[in-house]
């Protein structure tokens, strides 16, 4: 089984990503029990504004496509920002978006049985605004959500450490979500690949 992982960080994989610290929780689960996984911070990528599947020369968002078709789970991390998800997961969101139309040999949306779960940080409020958005569109395209598909941790109100610096690794209530939402998307992963939704009309499929 495949995981894409995509860190929706507005910070290059040149520079420390507190995502991608909690994010790595999730990677140990799933090395555990035997799930390659890939990390992409999506802003390391020329990936063009848009809601189309290809918006042509120059846009890298295909290559990142081609990734989410070939997994079983999709994992999307992003950073609070003025209480929202940040601009990249939207962007993101908006691509998926693009190839929405696009079906299966069953004729079902490409993202059917595929789950998907959200990881969110940031030292302000807004982590359960943020996952509801990206957890419902991605519920919206096709994906299978599992029972507590979230882990977040925030810091205080106000400006102030994040997530490495603030030893949010130590946090017993985030450590829990991850495990429970990296053990769930899992588990959901392998029933979804021996028993796949069948096609509408052939329940008994």
């Amino acid at each position: 089984m495949k995981a894409l992982i995509l860190n929706c960080s507005l910070k290059k994989s040149t520079e420390t990503s507190n995502t991608d610290a909690l994010l790595e929780e999730f990677i140990q689960v799933f090395d555990q029990n035997g799930v390659e996984s890939e990390t992409v911070r999506v802003v390391d990528y020329n990936v063009a504004f848009g809601v189309e599947a290809d918006m042509g020369e120059g846009d890298e968002w295909p290559l990142i496509a081609d990734k989410i078709k070939q997994a079983d789970i999709l994992l999307v991390g992003t950073p609070i920002w003025l209480g929202e998800k940040a601009s990249v997961a939207k962007m993101v969101m908006e691509r998926i978006s693009g190839s929405g139309s696009e079906t299966n040999e069953k004729g079902q949306p490409i993202y059917y049985n595929k789950v998907a779960g959200v990881v969110v940080t940031g030292n302000e409020d807004g982590a359960k605004h943020a996952a509801r958005d990206i957890l419902f569109s991605l519920g919206h395209y096709g994906f299978t959500l599992p029972p507590n598909p979230l882990a977040y941790w925030v810091g205080e109100a106000g400006p102030g450490a994040s997530y490495i610096e603030a030893n949010g690794q130590e946090n017993e209530f985030t450590q829990q979500n991850a495990k429970t939402a990296s053990h769930n998307l899992v588990h959901m992963a392998r029933i979804l690949a021996e028993t796949p939704i069948p096609a509408e009309g052939n329940v008994s499929e």
